[in-house]
C-alpha cells in the first residue's frame, strides 16, 4: 500500500482572474519614462501575483489539495541586470507575510518551484551559471520570506546537451562545487524528454546527493535503447533517502502520437494505473505533480476516474491509497 498525492501546477481552472504570472518585459518597463513610476507598476504586479498565489492555496485548502507549484514569475525582472537596484521584496512582504501565515497553518501542505529552462547549471560560459543562480537565489529568498525551508524544493533540468552529454555532465559536476551550499540545497533534478535520460540524470544525482523526480511522461518519450524505468526505480527512490520530504514525480500524457512531448489537457488514467500497480508498496509515500493543460481540473478528473479501480481507495480529493 502507499499513498499518493495529486499536485498542480501555478494555475487554477477553477479560480477566476487570478494569475499569479502577470509580468512585464524590460521593453514595457522601460518605455515608461519616469522610472520610479515603473518600478511601482513592477511592485504591484508583483503584490497581485503573490495575492493569487494566497488564493490559490486557500482554494487548494478547500479542495484538500496538499502539494502546489508555485508560480516562477512572482516577481518580474526581479533578477535583470539593469534593475539591481530594486529591492523587491520590501513591497511584497504584506503578501509574503499572509502566505506565510497560511502555510504555518497547513504543514503538511507541500509547496515547490520548476524556474524556468534558462536556469542552466551546466553551462560552461560563467554570466549563464552567475545569472542561473542569481535566479535561484531570489526563490530561496522567497521560500524562506513564506516561512519554508527551501531544501529540495526547486526542480531542474540537467541543462544543455552541448554536444557531449558526458562533457556536460562532467561540467555539471565541476560547476556544482561553485554553488553555495545554500543553493545546493534547494536542488532536485528531473529526466527530461529531449536531452538527458533517466540513467544519466540518475548518474549525477547518486554522484552529488541530489534526489532525482522521475518524469514518466519524459522517460517515456525519450530513454536509452534498452532502458527500463523498473530496474532504476529502488535508485531513484533511494536517492531521496537524506531529504526530510517525500519522493515526488511528474506526471503526464501525450497530448497525440504526433505530438508525443506536448502534455495533453488531461492525464491518461489507465496510463498512470499501469504505473501505480509497478510501484505500489516500494514506498509509504510518493507525491505526484500534475503536468496537464487543465491545471486543477486534471486533477479532478483524474481523481474521479480512479474510483472505478479496485485497487484504490479515496482519501479526499486529491490523495488515495493504491492497494
Amino acid at each position: 500500500m502507499t499513498l499518493i498525492r495529486l499536485g498542480y501546477v501555478a494555475m487554477s481552472n477553477h479560480v477566476p482572474n487570478c494569475s499569479p504570472s502577470q509580468t512585464m518585459t524590460y521593453a514595457q518597463f522601460s518605455k515608461i519614462k519616469d522610472r520610479e513610476a515603473a518600478i511601482r507598476k513592477l511592485e504591484r504586479i508583483s503584490i497581485s501575483n503573490l495575492h493569487n498565489c494566497w488564493r490559490l492555496l486557500i482554494h487548494n485548502e478547500a479542495n484538500r489539495i496538499q502539494f502546489f507549484r508555485l508560480s516562477s514569475k512572482l516577481i518580474p525582472l526581479a533578477n535583470h541586470p539593469e534593475i539591481q537596484d530594486w529591492d523587491y521584496i520590501e513591497p511584497i512582504s504584506g503578501e509574503l507575510t499572509k502566505i506565510r501565515a497560511f502555510l504555518s497553518k497547513h504543514p503538511k501542505m507541500r509547496i515547490d518551484f520548476h524556474p524556468d529552462h534558462f536556469v542552466i547549471l551546466n553551462s560552461s560560459n560563467i554570466e549563464i551559471l552567475k545569472t542561473s543562480l542569481k535566479t535561484l537565489k531570489i526563490h530561496h529568498t522567497l521560500l524562506s520570506h513564506m516561512g519554508l525551508d527551501p531544501e529540495h524544493r526547486c526542480v531542474l533540468h540537467v541543462g544543455g546537451g552541448y554536444g557531449e552529454h558526458e562533457q556536460a555532465l562532467e561540467q555539471f559536476i565541476h560547476n556544482w562545487g561553485l554553488i553555495p551550499e545554500s543553493l545546493q540545497s534547494m536542488v532536485i533534478l528531473e529526466n527530461d524528454d529531449t536531452t538527458y535520460t533517466l540513467s544519466e540524470t540518475l548518474y549525477l544525482c547518486e554522484k552529488l546527493g541530489i534526489p532525482m523526480v522521475f518524469d514518466y511522461h519524459h522517460y517515456l518519450a525519450h530513454h536509452l535503447p534498452g532502458e527500463n524505468w523498473t530496474e532504476h526505480w529502488e535508485r531513484i527512490i533511494n536517492s531521496w533517502k537524506n531529504s526530510k520530504l517525500p519522493p515526488k514525480m511528474h506526471i503526464s500524457s501525450p497530448r497525440s502520437d504526433k505530438e508525443f512531448r506536448a502534455h495533453a489537457e488531461y492525464v491518461d488514467a489507465s496510463s498512470f494505473m499501469e504505473f501505480l500497480q509497478r510501484i505500489k508498496g516500494t514506498i509509504p509515500q510518493l507525491d505526484c505533480m500534475i503536468e496537464a493543460k487543465k491545471k486543477d481540473e486534471a486533477l479532478f478528473q483524474l481523481m474521479e476516474q480512479l474510483k472505478a479501480y479496485e485497487e484504490i481507495e479515496i482519501i479526499d480529493e486529491a490523495s488515495f491509497y493504491i492497494h
